[in-house]
């Protein structure tokens, strides 16, 4: 698939959330989301990303944004990460990838000379009419959650 770019429709979705409800981006019409894309569960940076949005949450909720993390594991893997961390936001399952397709996050990485499919962390923030507002591709953690808030903010 294409790239997507700022002032595309958002590529719709629906799948389960850590907590077993499902949710689906074309129900979030009239809300800002902001949807991030993380490796896995419960590892270093994600945590630390996860934790970081965790910390903000009232500050998007102000600004009348969603936050959605979305990986490949499973339900039960986030469940678990979600009450490790008390994370306060929705954890979505990608488990075939379809979604990270569909968002072109899944790239090739190379570790310990084996090359496999994995996630490039990107967050992309969706305004209010589904259309994507900005995308942070190759994200590096620190201070990512409150360049993404003052994007929100400016929606």
């Amino acid at each position: 698939m294409a790239e997507l770019a700022v002032g595309q429709q958002a590529p719709d979705f629906t799948l389960p959330t850590h907590s077993g409800a499902e949710v689906s981006l074309s129900d979030l019409r009239g809300k800002v989301v902001v949807l991030y894309f993380y490796p896995k569960d419960d590892t270093p940076g994600c945590t630390r990303e996860a934790c970081s949005f965790r910390d903000l949450r009232a500050e998007f909720a102000a600004a009348g944004a969603e936050i959605y993390g979305v990986s490949r594991d499973s339900v039960e893997s986030h469940a678990k990460f979600a009450d490790k961390y008390d994370l306060t936001f929705p954890l979505l399952a990608d488990v075939d990838g379809s979604v990270c397709r569909a968002y072109g996050v899944l790239k090739e990485k190379t570790m310990f000379g084996k090359t496999s499919l994995g996630i490039e962390r990107t967050t992309f923030v969706i305004d209010r009419e589904g259309k994507i507002a900005k995308i942070f591709p190759k994200v590096k953690v620190d201070g990512h959650a409150d360049q993404v808030l003052k994007v929100v903010r400016a929606l």
